[in-house]
């Protein structure tokens, strides 16, 4: 009798541990996979806050473009070589095209952040 109760307890001590060998390996399967998902999460990540930081960049540039095209009629405006009312009106025109891409810019600047801080949660 006693060693039946031996036996059985080396038997359940075998199983027990044949379970923690069994559960180890799917716990680092899990660690793995983990680990696969995150880096693929972090490359989408970052080719998306690339996107964005591209369009960004292409209105600050288009941005700049209007606003060294304003600063070159404001010279000649200076020279006087024209109507004056036309030149009023193109530059007008040029102010107003100047606004509209620097809030274009900081709504794709604000859209960015918003994608940035998502991303990252």
């Amino acid at each position: 009798m006693l060693v039946g109760l031996v036996l059985v307890m080396f038997l359940g001590i075998a199983v027990y541990l044949l379970l923690c060998t069994i559960d180890y390996s799917i716990s680092s399967d899990e660690g793995d996979l983990l680990k696969r998902q995150f880096d693929l999460a972090s490359r989408e990540t970052m080719d998306e806050s690339a996107e964005w930081r591209l369009k960004y960049d292409e209105e600050a540039e288009k941005a700049t473009k209007c606003m060294n095209k304003l600063k070159q009629k404001k010279g000649s405006f200076g020279e006087g070589d024209g109507n004056a009312a036309t030149i009023n009106q193109k530059l007008l025109n040029l102010q107003r095209k100047i606004w509209l891409l620097v809030e274009r810019m900081e709504a794709l600047k604000q859209e960015f952040e918003a994608k940035k801080l998502n991303c990252s949660i």
